[in-house]
């Protein structure tokens, strides 16, 4: 049983964390990542007209567009600021940004994620704690200094 004095709450300024290029007109900040090592909340930017390829989702996912509009691309439906996402463990898609501005998106991710090629094998595997080694990472090569974003393990 954990004790509710042992419990604290987690806050962090996204103003503080800078925007880590994970691909082409695609950037992320990292907000937390979970004890288990695979679930992380964050904020990703990406240009217009960027692409997300296919990928699956081996946990829940919760999305909030903040700004700007993306196309599932499996579905056409127009996911605009102010939508919201839910995507099952399991959820194979991918998605664009359209119109003229930037897309920001609040995602909470349990569970690893894996981009997917044309035969469904695996190209390339995400989860918090990969993230959270690539943001340690981008805050060296570039000297700044890299805030502990893993969530605190309650105490006993």
């Amino acid at each position: 049983m954990i004790e509710t004095s042992a419990c604290a709450s987690y806050p962090v300024s996204p103003e503080a964390l800078p925007w880590m290029p994970v691909g082409p007109g695609e950037s992320v900040k990292l907000l937390c990542v979970f004890r288990d090592g695979l679930g992380r909340a964050l904020l990703l930017r990406l240009e217009p007209g960027c692409v997300v390829p296919r990928h699956r989702h081996l946990g829940d996912v919760h999305a909030l567009n903040l700004a700007g509009t993306r196309e599932l691309i499996e579905t056409g439906a127009l996911v605009r600021a102010g939508d919201y996402v839910y995507e099952p463990a399991g959820n194979v898609d991918s998605w664009r940004v359209v119109g003229d501005e930037p897309l920001v998106v609040h995602i909470v991710a349990h569970g690893a994620m894996e981009y997917l090629d044309e035969h469904d094998a695996v190209t390339r595997r995400d989860t918090g704690a990969s993230l959270l080694d690539a943001y340690r990472r981008h805050c060296a090569d570039n000297g700044l200094v890299a805030r502990d974003l893993q969530a605190p393990s309650a105490r006993r």
